[in-house]
Parts: structure tokens; C-alpha cells; sequence
């Protein structure tokens, strides 16, 4: 690759054994990635590597055969596993010299604390012939920056305090100059009440006829807890003509896909929910049982939120269903704690008892025990009722741990009482 050849492609590899453990998260890579993109610089890969000289040179070497420019980070400190530079040296076939300037400023960094450097700290002044240091004001690991024949290699320190300035400096100086004119443009729709092959099903015909386009838009399907995501984007040197694909884009998959499309600007669906009730001057409260109180605080999360939420009750036990909730006692005697009947008496009792607009009431089975064969772990009821309408109650079957139960029936929960706002519209 020639100087004058852009950078479009990266791959991060993060160097350390701690990051291989159970205790330390790589969140650099996630930082590395934001700020090349805005560069339309696009990560290929992450990888992490224990600090082996062989495994990092093997990661190294295939990095380099794939993509513009190579981002490590860590392992740039004096001790003997501390192997970033020296990996980079040899694979490159570069010799390590010291640099002078990086022993004064290490050496002054301990003058200032009344201690003399360590001998070992020499190592960090190793610089592979012909890269450029990178100052680290933090730290007394300099960065380094190594053009060669197929791109760029950049070394930065683990430590983020240091990591992040030094690779802003990059982005607005050096990794600037090399890339291309072309930048990512994205955009995302939020969905739910849907599984994710329900969606796939509705709009792979959509997006795959987008891949002909000019230019063509990469589009993701993703599966978070309680929703679907949409992700696309496209590459180009022209925003007016990104932000016409993107809208046109949009309106295709709303399409499709409403009324399940609950927000394209990534906001929450409590903060969804929030606006809705705010825009029509309503009142909110819940009675929960399964949710334990997470409906609430979701709800209550959002700024303004006492604008609209009156409160609640977690109402566990059957006799406080009928204490707070105005549940009658033989509803539950004759139907059950977990039933459409009870979830629409709860939400229409916590509406009473709370003088709001709108009532919720959540009942179910998180788990992992009190299953049976007629109510499992994992069927929720819930219940909405609005002004002048009908109770709207849905039971809904949900999968995984009592954590994922709990926050997905919030979600339902909370969905259900969007598409109640918007029906009554």
C-alpha cells in the first residue's frame, strides 16, 4: 500500500492475559471502533491476545493481510510480558532502538514523584526503526505510529485515561490524512412484538434487493432482550445523498413493519411510552407482581417522568392484590393469581385506587420454580386499561432466566400500553 492509498479498513487486537480472564472487559475496542468510523474507517475485527509472543505475531501477521490499518492496544509496559513492541519489531522485520527524548520524559515523570526510574522502564523507549512516537502526557508509555508497504499499524496504551486522547489526536491529525473522502453513515429502527425470524421474514426480501443499490445499504438484524434491531448503513463520500438512502430506507422497513416499529432514534420504549402519555396529558400507574417493581422504575428512569407517573404497588402476595389492588378475593380464588380476569383487575384497581389515566396490571410465573403444566415458567398476563376502553390484556409466554422473564414482560407491558395510546389516538 502507497502513502496516498486511504485507509478504509481496521482490525483491533487487544493485548493482555488479564483480558482473557473472568474479571477484566476489553471496553477500549468499543471506543477504537466509534472513533474510526467517524473517520468511515470500518473495524473488520477485534481480537484479544494473552501476552505470547507467538499467538500475538500470528494475530499480527493476519490482521495485516486483510485490513488498512491495525490498532493494538496494551502491552506497551516495562515488564518482561509486556511484548506489543517487540512482536510488532519483528514481524516487521524492523529493528528496536531507543529513543532518548522517551527515557528523559520517563525519568522526569519520577523525578517529579522523588524517585528514580527503574532500569526496566528503559523498554518502554523502545521504538521500532522508523515509527513515529506518539507523547502520552498520562503515562510513560508512548504510543507509536508505523507506516509500512500494506498500511498503518498503531500501538496505544491499555489504560484508557491514556488510550483515548492519544487516538483523538490521531483521528484529527494523522489517520484524517489517510482516510478516504467516503464516511459511514447509520441509522437503526427498534421493534417489538416480534421474534427476530418473524422480522427477518417480513423484510429480508426488502433489504436484500438494497445490496444492488448505489450505494448499496448493509443492513444487521439483531436480537436484544425484549426487542428486535435494525441496523444499516451505508458508505459514501456524499451525506445528502446517505441521508436520502437511509430516510427511503426507513419508510421501506416502517412499512413493513408497523405498528411494531417503536422508535428509529434509539430512544427507549419507557421514554416512548413517557412522550405518548406527556403529548396527551394522561396518568400512569402499575400494579406488579412478577415484575416486582421493575415496570415502575423503568418508567421512572426517564427525566420528567413525575410529570405522568403517579406510582404503584408491588402487590406479591394474593392478599395485597386485593388490599392495594382492589382485586376481589374470589376472582383469584376462581381464576388464579396468574389469569387474564386478575391482570385486567389489577390494572383497573391501581387506576381507582391511584386516580390516574392508565392502570397496568402484571402477573406471571418468572421462575424458576412455581411452574406447572397449565401456568409455566415464563407466562405473564398483562393488562392496560385507558380511558373510555376496554381492558386490553394479552398473556404472552416468555423464554429464559427469571431476569430476562422479569424485564421482557416489562417490555410487553409497556408496549402494550403504546399501542393502546396510539389506538385511542
Amino acid at each position: 500500500m502507497t502513502r496516498s492509498t486511504p485507509l478504509r479498513s481496521a482490525a483491533v487486537i487487544a493485548v493482555g492475559s488479564e483480558l482473557l480472564g473472568s474479571t477484566r472487559l476489553d471496553t477500549n475496542s468499543l471506543f477504537v471502533s466509534e472513533r474510526l468510523c467517524s473517520l468511515g474507517i470500518e473495524l473488520r475485527s477485534k481480537s484479544v491476545v494473552g501476552d505470547s509472543r507467538t499467538e500475538l505475531a500470528a494475530h499480527l501477521r493476519h490482521a495485516l493481510e486483510r485490513v488498512d490499518a491495525v490498532v493494538l492496544t496494551g502491552g506497551l509496559g516495562p515488564t518482561d510480558d509486556d511484548v506489543t513492541r517487540e512482536v510488532v519489531a519483528d514481524v516487521l522485520g524492523r529493528p528496536l532502538e531507543e529513543d532518548p527524548a522517551i527515557v528523559a520524559h520517563i525519568q522526569e515523570r519520577f523525578r517529579r514523584r522523588g524517585l528514580t526510574m527503574p532500569e526496566v522502564n528503559r523498554r518502554q523507549a523502545q521504538v521500532p526503526r522508523g515509527a513515529v512516537v506518539l507523547a502520552n502526557p498520562l503515562g510513560t508509555a508512548p504510543g507509536l505510529l508505523i507506516e509500512h508497504e500494506r498500511g498503518v499499524i498503531v500501538l496505544l496504551p491499555g489504560p484508557p485515561r491514556e488510550l483515548q486522547p492519544m487516538l483523538d489526536g490521531l483521528v484529527a491529525g494523522a489517520l484524517a490524512e489517510r482516510a478516504s473522502a467516503e464516511r459511514i453513515y447509520r441509522t437503526s429502527l427498534f421493534v417489538v412484538g416480534r421474534s427476530e425470524s418473524h422480522v427477518e421474514e417480513r423484510v429480508q426480501p426488502i433489504y436484500s434487493s438494497w445490496l444492488r443499490a448505489i450505494p448499496p445499504i448493509e443492513t444487521t438484524v439483531l436480537a436484544t432482550p425484549g426487542q428486535i434491531e435494525l441496523h444499516l448503513s451505508v458508505r459514501t463520500a456524499d451525506p445528502t445523498l446517505a441521508a436520502d438512502t437511509l430516510a427511503s430506507a426507513r419508510r421501506q422497513l416502517r412499512e413493513a413493519l408497523a405498528p411494531d416499529v417503536y422508535s428509529e432514534d434509539g430512544r427507549p420504549l419507557e421514554e416512548i411510552v413517557g412522550r405518548l402519555l406527556q403529548e396527551r396529558g394522561l396518568t400512569i400507574a402499575a400494579a406488579e407482581s412478577c415484575t416486582g417493581g421493575l415496570l415502575l422504575s423503568r418508567l421512572t428512569d426517564v427525566p420528567g417522568s413525575s410529570a405522568y407517573v403517579l406510582g404503584g404497588v408491588v402487590a406479591y402476595a394474593n392478599e395485597l392484590k386485593t388490599a392495594f389492588a382492589n382485586v376481589p378475593a374470589d376472582l383469584i380464588d376462581r381464576h388464579g393469581a396468574v389469569s387474564e380476569p386478575v391482570a385486567a383487575a389489577m390494572a383497573e384497581g391501581i387506576r381507582e385506587r391511584t386516580g390516574a389515566a392508565v392502570g397496568i396490571g402484571v402477573t406471571g410465573v418468572a421462575g424458576p420454580g412455581g411452574g406447572t403444566p397449565q401456568k409455566p415458567v415464563g407466562m405473564v398476563v398483562l393488562a392496560a386499561v385507558l380511558p373510555g376502553a376496554a381492558a386490553r390484556v394479552r398473556t404472552v409466554n416468555l423464554p429464559g432466566g427469571r431476569n430476562q422473564i422479569k424485564f421482557n414482560a416489562t417490555q410487553a407491558a409497556l408496549d402494550l400500553v403504546r399501542r393502546g395510546l396510539l389506538a385511542s389516538a
